[in-house]
């Protein structure tokens, strides 16, 4: 089984390409996650680096930035390559199936509460007070 489930704050903003052949959306950033501590132990924290792929990658690209809180749903994957120097650097990544916008920094008035960039096209939660747009109020005498 190889799954994994991060949250964390983003320690910069997202970094959007595009592949050369298929020009499918790729985004990477790293994410700050702070170790338990032991009592009278040093704070450490860990900095993984997550790969997101598609239409959701473009959304953390869009909606993320640095210091976001958000939560990462995924799988580990590693590789390796050569240095200038000459010297093999083995790498470990999250590659990401989901990732969840557990803060949003400037929202728009009655607008957004929270979030996700989902595969599954994503979706909102919304204040009791504000409708989404195409949407009429309930009417409070409903008989049920």
């Amino acid at each position: 089984m190889n799954s994994v489930v991060l949250i964390g704050r983003l320690t910069r903003d997202p970094e959007l390409r595009y592949t050369a052949g298929t020009q499918m959306a790729v985004a990477t950033f790293s994410v700050a996650i702070d170790r338990p501590v032991r009592a009278g132990g040093e704070k450490q924290t860990d900095f993984p680096r997550v790969t997101v792929f598609g239409k959701q990658a473009e959304n953390c690209e869009k909606f993320l930035a640095k210091g976001r809180l958000v939560g990462v749903q995924g799988r580990l994957q590693t590789g390796s390559y050569t240095n200038k120097d000459g010297i093999t650097v083995y790498t470990t990544d999250v590659v990401a199936d989901r990732v969840e916008f557990l803060e949003w920094g400037d929202r728009p008035q009655g607008g957004y509460s929270q979030g996700s960039a989902s595969s599954q096209g994503g979706s909102q939660n919304f204040g009791a007070d504000a409708a989404p747009a195409g949407f009429s109020a309930i009417d409070e005498d409903i008989p049920f």
